[in-house]
């Protein structure tokens, strides 16, 4: 066991532990993401199933891995709706992250605005007039809010009066709050989905009770029928007995919106939310050794395609030419099971040809592989190349004809146009004479001279100087027989 533990602890690079890292800091994320959700007991849930699986994997208990394995494959569809909300402002918060909003400053006078609001809610709450105000946090609103009007006037106790005044046409919306500004008012807002929490209570609670459910953003209701003060957030609707309890609890909210100093930023991140960092770290270490841990070297041959690269344009490569070789690799098991066999290929620079036979070594150097993996043989470990180079030669077009014309009818002449093509030919092609002909043409039901357009026929190494091979006219001159009578 401690032999074990010692070889492990040897075998982990750096890599391993800035992956262990990554891993860490993403389980500690979602973790206190949803350490204050409703749906984290899901989460929790789920997270259970998946240590049965890790437990069940490390142990080989195949019956129970397989079965588990197909359950997450479909759960992950079934995940998506069971946290659609919550991945949604994950995400969103994600799209924020580091963001310094312009209109927080850490030297803003928020324990004046939270006084102004807290009185005036006091105001509201002795009159029992009904008001709904959005202080927004972290996440974006934009999403959740429908309906209002774009005010951005700064917080006073004149311009909240006045938006809530029983004749004022947007007092039943909520006013929309960011720092010190009142960016919005007259904005309706989603309804809780949570009947047994809203059922006691009227129309404003239950919208400020569904945004507390989407975002961080702090709601404060008056009740028009009993005047009373109540909070809602993090899914929670409470009362606040009182105007200073109000104003502490706002200006506690806004310290907390409030961007750290960047030199203490980092020192706040590590004090805050431990017991969830340590969780992450163990569960990213036991991922990593349940499946990154490198140990044991294995070794898998793959059949790799040899690429020819750099050839000069006037060389070409003789066949028959090697196409592929036999290539082991060696490295843990690990490397394999991210390894892409396609990516694989031996290239073989050809820009110092010979105009002779030769032999080029195949060398690792050759083969592009994943740092963590080696090349241990290749085989053949040579590959022979004949080239040449191209000349240039006029070759005359040979008309190729089918079935014999119709007896009342005699050939005169067959002319192809034009008669010679320019070519590029490998010189040991040059040596032995090419042909290049036309498809066949069928002479059997010809009654006149007519024009051909055939397609021509020539070796795969002849290359034509413009690329392509040359549109080739076939003429058929064709005259009828004279018949004789005789009384």
């Amino acid at each position: 066991m401690t032999d074990n533990i010692l070889a492990i602890f040897q075998n982990v690079r750096v890599q391993d532990i800035f992956d262990i890292a990554i891993i860490s800091i993403m389980i500690s994320a979602v973790l206190i993401w949803f350490k204050e959700r409703a749906s984290r007991f899901v989460f929790i849930g789920i997270s259970l199933l998946g240590l049965i699986y890790i437990i069940a994997r490390y142990f080989q208990l195949y019956l129970t891995t397989g079965v588990l394995q197909g359950f997450f494959a479909i759960f992950i569809f079934v995940l998506v709706v069971i946290f659609q909300e919550d991945l949604r402002r994950f995400f969103e918060r994600l799209a924020v992250l580091g963001r310094i909003r312009r209109k927080i400053q850490p030297t803003a006078p928020y324990s004046h605005t939270a006084e102004i609001i807290a009185q005036v809610v006091a105001n509201f709450s002795r009159k029992k007039i009904g008001a709904l105000i959005v202080i927004q946090g972290n996440d974006p609103l934009d999403r959740h809010l429908s309906g209002g009007t774009e005010l951005n006037g700064t917080v006073s106790q004149p311009l909240l009066e006045s938006l809530f005044d029983p004749h004022s046409i947007g007092h039943d919306g909520a006013a929309i709050v960011d720092g010190n500004t009142v960016v919005r008012f007259g904005c309706h807002l989603p309804l809780s989905q949570n009947a047994s929490a809203c059922g006691r209570f009227g129309l404003r609670h239950t919208a400020a009770l569904g945004l507390s459910e989407r975002s961080d953003a702090l709601c404060i209701v008056v009740s028009e029928e009993r005047g009373t003060i109540s909070l809602a957030r993090g899914e929670e609707l409470e009362e606040v007995t009182s105007a200073s309890a109000l104003a502490s609890i706002l200006e506690s909210f806004y310290i907390s919106n409030t961007p750290a100093k960047s030199s203490s930023y980092v020192a706040l991140w590590l004090k805050e939310n431990t017991k969830e960092k340590i969780i992450a770290i163990v569960l990213a270490a036991l991922l990593w050794l349940m499946f990154g841990y490198q140990g044991e070297s294995v070794r898998r041959d793959f059949t790799v395609p040899i690429e020819y690269l750099n050839v000069p344009p006037e060389w070409v490569i003789e066949e028959p030419k090697i196409t592929d070789a036999r290539v082991t690799l060696a490295g843990p098991l690990q490397a394999f099971q991210l390894l892409s066999a396609d990516t694989l290929k031996i290239s073989l620079n050809l820009a110092q040809l010979q105009d002779t036979r030769q032999e080029i070594v195949l060398t690792r150097d050759m083969i592009r592989t994943p740092f963590n993996l080696s090349v241990v043989a290749i085989r053949p470990g040579k590959v022979a190349i004949a080239a040449s180079k191209f000349i240039r030669a006029s070759i005359p077009i040979e008309v190729v004809t089918e079935n014999s014309p119709d007896p009342q009818v005699i050939i005169q002449k067959i002319t192809a146009s034009p008669p010679f093509v320019k070519v590029l030919l490998p010189g040991r092609l040059h040596k032995s004479g090419v042909k290049i002909q036309t498809e066949p043409i069928n002479l059997k039901s010809l009654t006149s001279t007519q024009t051909f357009t055939p397609r021509l026929i020539y070796p795969s190494e002849v290359q034509f100087e413009r690329g392509k091979p040359p549109v080739v006219k076939v003429v058929v001159s064709i005259r009828k027989k004279v018949s004789l009578l005789h009384d």
